[in-house]
């Protein structure tokens, strides 16, 4: 299929068209996938994308936001970063392509390439709903990613870092990954910008818990500070499963990370922690549908967001609680440190609520650093400067100091320790 593009699209719109009529034979699949792939563009080319007046993305106006997008390059080799985790199994992406030979002890490891030539691959290349812009973008495009399968029952003691790395030009990625009954693990998706090439960026993350699982998966996404990141994690957790869902955004000119969590089976317990870092003058969005579909379930969401500089940053949080979803506990909190009279956030926690059994709550707070705390530390003989350092990097650290984990929670720091010192 042949798209041409319009005067009416933005130039960001005509390149995504462009890109696609240019590399379709390129991009890997059958004939199922081909399929999927023109619908998805067609859906671009026709409603191009999002503006304010889209509810999902009021506050993320993708259509003026994204004004161009950098050519496609080759796959090149870039320069790995050490793990996290000194003891972490890592696989590692190169520009968008998976190693076809990376394994991890326990697990069954695959590539999205090899289910997009199979054809496998083509009923996940659908939307959540008509508003999915990074759903209709990664399914266009993506080429490869990993696949993870965790067996019933089994245990991964060591974290396994998903390392996805990139230079210049377009990438995207996707991560089908599937815990069995009862299985443990801790799994780090990590994206990382290896030079200072503008970059854009899609990934989406599709994760099952079957019943039982116990499973932490961290998202740390530190993109180069001209890239633009898309990113969304799928998620559905069943019966008597615990899920850990750790985001931090440390990077990104323009970000826009979508959690999307169906909470599916009785007695499943969903702890969300986030964290964003901003600065500079950039534009990060995080988007939240949490949804409660049987009975007896719990969640907790925390946010802690530092916004330095002109950054700008949305926080969007819908809690829903369906008609048969009795004695669901479920409750959100948003808490922003605004460092400058430029900076902006804007936060909009929700319920929707059809069950009159339940125990829900949400709140957000907006505030500089408290001048009480900041006169204790300086009356001990702390300057000024490190004072406000160490109030901001205790706001946020305390998020991390909830992961079991001592060597994760100390690279973690780290990382945002790092941040901070580059930006306070």
């Amino acid at each position: 299929m042949n798209m041409q593009t319009t005067s009416r699209q933005t130039a960001a719109e005509a390149a995504l068209i462009d890109a696609f009529n240019q590399h379709v034979g390129d991009l890997p699949g059958n004939g199922a996938v081909i399929s999927a792939r023109d619908r998805l563009v067609d859906d671009l080319k026709t409603n191009g994308l999002p503006t304010r007046r889209v509810e999902a993305w009021h506050y993320t106006d993708l259509k003026t936001l994204l004004r161009a997008l950098p050519a496609m390059q080759p796959a090149g080799l870039v320069a790995a970063p050490a793990p996290l985790v000194e003891t972490a199994s890592v696989i590692v992406m190169q520009d968008g392509h998976a190693d076809g030979k990376a394994s991890v002890e326990g697990v069954v490891v695959g590539t999205f390439d090899a289910m997009l030539r199979e054809g496998t691959a083509a009923p996940g290349l659908s939307v959540i709903d008509g508003d999915d812009t990074i759903g209709k973008i990664n399914g266009s495009f993506v080429r490869d990613g990993y696949v993870l399968e965790f067996p019933e029952g089994v245990e991964i003691e060591q974290p396994i870092e998903i390392q996805a790395l990139h230079g210049a030009g377009q990438i995207h990625t996707r991560f089908p990954v599937s815990f069995g009954a009862a299985s443990k693990a801790t799994v780090i998706e990590r994206h990382v910008a290896t030079t200072d090439g503008q970059a854009f960026v899609s990934s989406v993350s599709d994760i099952s818990l079957e019943d039982g699982a116990d499973v932490t998966w961290i998202v740390l996404q530190e993109q180069g500070s001209s890239d633009t990141h898309l990113g969304q994690v799928r998620i559905r957790v069943g019966a008597d499963a615990k899920l850990r869902l750790f985001v931090i955004n440390a990077g990104g000119k323009l970000v826009r990370q979508e959690l999307r969590v169906d909470v599916a089976g009785e007695g499943a317990d969903l702890q969300l922690r986030g964290v964003n870092l901003l600065g500079g003058d950039t534009h990060t969005d995080v988007t939240l549908v949490l949804g409660h579909n049987v009975p007896n379930t719990t969640s907790t969401e925390i946010f802690r967001n530092v916004v330095f500089d002109r950054a700008r940053g949305v926080f969007q949080g819908m809690i829903k609680v369906a008609l048969d979803a009795q004695k669901t506990d479920a409750r959100m909190a948003c808490n922003t440190l605004l460092m400058s009279d430029d900076a902006e956030f804007a936060a909009k926690p929700e319920l929707e609520i059809f069950a009159d059994d339940v125990q829900c709550g949400h709140g957000a707070t907006v505030a500089d650093i408290d001048d009480n705390h900041l006169y204790y530390l300086m009356a001990r003989g702390i300057p000024r400067s490190k004072a406000r350092a160490m109030l901001v990097n205790a706001f946020v650290a305390e998020i991390v100091e909830e992961l079991d984990d001592e060597a994760l929670v100390e690279a973690l720091e780290t990382v945002i320790s790092g941040w901070l010192e580059r930006h306070a």
